[in-house]
């Protein structure tokens, strides 16, 4: 990544656009027009709450991060996106029944106009929605041309001087990349012949691409994880990012999963289990969008852990996932988890782990902090793959021939280092200064 000569300022509207305008989209929305109205804090953002060291510890030079990086202010932000069903935010909000409707009213004359664009939709791909505020297109092709398009009007009407996209919408079925995935002139190939392989988030994805849109992906699907896109990044000179909000369950084995192995306590099993019963628990409910997720999901603990490092404390993991659709739940998701460790001797222990979350709760800070930082990327002049953005994803992607880092901790400080790098700050590194003359 080459150092930025300087980061341009922030100036303007930043429109954020967001494919799928369910619970996660909405409670996002709601609760930043809810945060710049004094009304409620943005709770769970690192770029509103939190801070960042700069120097020793001595100087006491820990600014918010939205003072230190110019990061595009709450004020300035517009919000607006696609969605299968045609909903306003304020009744897709009601119906999610996420937030108590005296937030959701406090806000309502806002949410009542943004109404979403119509979703570009292929049912075999979510298999247990049916749209019915959908596109109409000759074939794939004709469809992110209509998406462009959209991008193109939303920009100019709402007076947009930069722009960001962030992928809320559902699990789709799991697919493998495959040739139409390798290269531009494939996957446009693919595109005029409606290519089974590629999928609505795919569409969204090329769109933004070529409209040099930053585009994170919040869920497992392949989106941006595959060399056409990347490629088609780099040639636009365009931050992506992703994939897979890392929200519940899984935000709870990347901070459990280091703590074992800085201790050097071993780990024969790991049973997850979870019930949800939002429109993401009813996708989930179909295996072939369960395999998306049961994928992301698992492949947290091995690299973490690397047993082929330490094959006596993690070279025999038995590690299980299950996510069952529970209508009653809604939107407060709850997951069990049940470790068997092992420690001095070899002697067994237990964790027990009961996280009674709230999933668009969770994922709602994570919007908006994924927002803010890839327009900053944008504007710093990166482009291609945000590794640094690894802290929000269940499976974060990175660069050909590395393997992506899960443990959040070090997550973390690489993110607060990038934003020093960016701003020409000294890196910590927590070497003890004691030591030296």
């Amino acid at each position: 990544m080459k150092k930025p000569v300087t980061v341009r300022p922030a100036e303007g509207k930043l429109g954020v656009l967001l494919p799928g305008m369910g619970a996660v989209a909405t409670t996002f929305i709601a609760g930043c027009m809810l945060a710049r109205k004094g009304i409620a804090k943005p709770f769970g953002s690192l770029t509103q709450l939190g801070t960042i060291r700069l120097g020793k510890r001595t100087d006491n030079r820990s600014p918010y991060i939205r003072d230190f990086v110019p990061l595009a202010p709450l004020d300035n932000l517009v919000f607006g996106g696609w969605d299968i069903f045609d909903d306003s935010a304020y009744e897709a909000a009601c119906k999610a029944q996420v937030l108590e409707r005296r937030h959701i009213d406090a806000v309502r004359d806002e949410l009542e106009k943004i109404r979403p664009m119509k979703g570009a939709f292929y049912p075999e791909y979510v298999k247990r929605l049916h749209g019915t505020h959908v596109k109409k297109a000759a074939n794939k092709a004709e469809m992110v041309e209509q998406i462009r398009e959209d991008i193109r009007r939303f920009k100019e009407e709402h007076g947009c001087a930069r722009l960001v996209a962030v992928w809320c919408g559902s699990t789709e079925v799991y697919i493998e990349p495959q040739e139409v995935h390798a290269t531009i002139e494939s996957f446009e190939k693919g595109l005029r012949e409606n290519h089974p392989a590629i999928s609505n988030s795919m569409l969204y994805a090329w769109a933004c691409m070529k409209e040099g849109v930053p585009y994170a992906n919040g869920a497992p699907n392949l989106s941006v994880d595959f060399p056409a896109v990347q490629e088609l990044a780099r040639k636009q000179r365009v931050p992506i990012a992703g994939k897979d909000f890392k929200t519940g369950q899984t935000l709870m084995k990347t901070i459990l999963a280091p703590g074992l192995k800085a201790r050097m306590l071993g780990l024969s099993g790991w049973f997850s289990t979870n019930i949800l019963g939002n429109r993401d628990g009813e996708v989930l409910d179909d295996p072939e969008s369960f395999k998306s997720k049961e994928v992301s999901k698992l492949g947290v603990l091995h690299t973490i852990l690397q047993p082929e490092t330490y094959p006596d404390l993690y070279g025999n993991i038995f590690h299980k996932v299950r996510i069952e659709y529970y209508p009653p739940r809604g939107d407060a998701k709850e997951g069990w988890d049940n470790l068997d460790i092992f420690g001095w001797l070899g002697y067994p222990m237990q964790i027990k782990v009961n996280f009674l979350c709230r999933d668009s709760i969770l994922a709602a800070p994570i919007v908006l902090d994924l927002a803010l930082f890839m327009d900053l990327a944008q504007r710093g002049s990166f482009h291609g793959i945000q590794e640094w953005l690894s802290f929000y994803f269940k499976s974060p992607m990175a660069a050909s021939g590395l393997y992506p880092e899960h443990d959040l901790f070090i997550q973390s400080m690489k993110l607060k280092n990038t934003l020093r790098w960016m701003m020409n700050e000294e890196l910590i590194t927590h070497l003890g200064n004691e030591y030296y003359d």
